[in-house]
């Protein structure tokens, strides 16, 4: 057994290059969990309806803005499949045609402000509630656009395998967002406490600073003679669409798979503000182990992405199976925490005075915790297998399988069980897991088929 280990640790993709590459990018999605974690706990300290407000509509400002960072940020896949390729030069273009996406996203999010009371009226979400999902929906959309640069730039350092870029871009983000967050939300000193409209400006603070630290990286040396990323910042229609090709239904899926988890979250909202507070910090939590698994996808993704720009699909397979292997392990421990010490991670929300009848709220929360430890270890291999189809360029069928699922056996189900039915919120996360479940098995099949080790992205020449 240990020689097996360590063949396989050893080996080439094996664990070892996978956790070299995928350990600074999953500290760098779990910097964004910890900081949407710490953000939502100072939320709940100040007042019940600032968590309650928080997630819906952040949600709802990430959603309107996945279709456009989902195609910006497939520059990642270009970038990993020349990278095996040996074609450095083109790589430039490709990250200045994702970040020109942003464009597209400015018109979406001067939209959004300007119709964000609309937005929310289309749920019966309780008055003091909806106020603070405009003026926090309304505030975040300054800097949406913003992430869209942000997908392209990051994209660039993930698919060269420089991902302790990412992780540390990640963590000035983060710890600038924190600090912001703590003083705007309770102010300090002349500042006065803002509310959940100082996590809103903490967070746009953040996401500037990330971008500009990411276009003086990008500016080194070593990246303009070898990439020409300043040099080929001219637009290339071809190329553009060539990203669109490949990159939109990457786009679409994140879209579909946001909105929808955004609608499930507004739909919980309509049975009470107790159920929509108990259901946001679950999913918070939640995001503790997720989010990491986001880092490890996008470490499958690059990988895929290199093996076949460099036609070697048997590669590409081993360092999806080892990957699937690490994410197993570590939701496996965080799943047995959540079942066994969910006071753990639940005394942050309810420690204060913020939230009343906090005992309620912290029961509701410990079985909505179940409910993630089981459907998480499907949740964690379903990332895996994703970012490995997209790697290789399946994005078709991802974008095809995420929006019948998503809408089949998700959306329509929780309508029509609101509509029709006295609702109860466990069912509602029953709903949920089987569809976790059923995503999971169908790109698993998917991936086992093998029809992406015949997919590229690049030209050859």
């Amino acid at each position: 057994m240990i020689t097996k280990f360590n063949n396989r640790w050893y080996a080439e993709s094996g664990y070892r290059e996978v956790l070299v590459l995928a350990v600074p990018l999953i500290l760098s999605t779990g910097a964004w969990s910890i900081q949407i974690f710490v953000d939502r706990m100072f939320l709940a300290w100040h007042s019940p309806e600032a968590i309650a407000a928080a997630l819906p509509a952040g949600m709802a400002s990430f959603t309107s803005m996945c279709l456009f960072i989902g195609t910006a940020s497939y520059v990642s896949t270009f970038v990993a499949q020349y990278f095996g390729a040996k074609q450095l030069g083109n790589i430039g273009a490709v990250v200045w045609q994702g970040a020109y996406i942003s464009v597209f996203g400015i018109v979406v999010a001067v939209l959004g402000y300007y119709f964000a009371e609309e937005i929310f009226d289309l749920f019966s979400h309780e008055p003091e509630v909806w106020s603070l999902e405009v003026k926090y929906f309304r505030i975040l959309m300054y800097s949406a656009p913003l992430l869209v640069i942000n997908g392209a730039l990051s994209g660039f350092f993930s698919g060269l395998g420089k991902t302790q870029s990412v992780m540390w871009v990640n963590i000035l983000v983060t710890t600038v967002n924190l600090t912001l967050d703590y003083v705007l939300i309770f102010g300090y000193s002349w500042i006065p406490p803002m509310g959940i409209e100082g996590a809103g400006i903490a967070t746009n603070i953040a996401i500037l600073s990330g971008v500009i630290l990411y276009l003086i990286l990008i500016a080194k040396k070593e990246y303009r003679t070898q990439c020409n990323t300043v040099s080929a910042w001219k637009f290339d229609i071809k190329l553009f669409k060539k990203l669109l090709l490949f990159g939109f239904p990457n786009g679409f899926r994140m879209f579909v798979e946001m909105s929808s988890f955004t609608l499930f979250v507004m739909m919980v909202g309509t049975l009470g503000t107790y159920e929509l507070v108990a259901s946001n910090i679950a999913f918070n939590i939640n995001a503790l182990s997720f989010l990491p698994m986001v880092g490890m996808m996008i470490a499958v993704s690059v990988l895929v992405g290199q093996k076949q720009g460099g036609h070697r699909p048997d590669l590409a397979e081993k360092a999806t199976w080892s990957a699937l292997h690490i994410a197993l392990v570590f939701f496996g421990v965080i799943a047995a925490l959540y079942l066994f010490v969910p006071h753990l991670f639940i005394w942050p929300f309810t420690s204060s005075e913020g939230i009343e009848s906090a005992e309620e709220v912290e029961k509701l929360v410990v079985q909505l915790l179940r409910f993630i430890a089981f459907f998480g270890i499907f949740d964690a291999s379903l990332l895996v297998f994703t970012g490995a189809l997209l790697g290789a360029g399946d994005t078709r069928f991802v974008m095809m399988t995420t929006i019948i699922v998503s809408w089949l056996f998700l959306i329509v189900p929780c309508y029509f069980y609101i509509s029709f039915f006295n609702a109860e919120l466990f069912t509602l996360w029953w709903i949920i897991t089987l569809h976790v479940i059923l995503y999971c098995t169908v790109f698993c099949l998917r991936f086992l088929k093998g029809h992406w080790k015949q997919l590229t992205v690049i030209d050859e020449s």
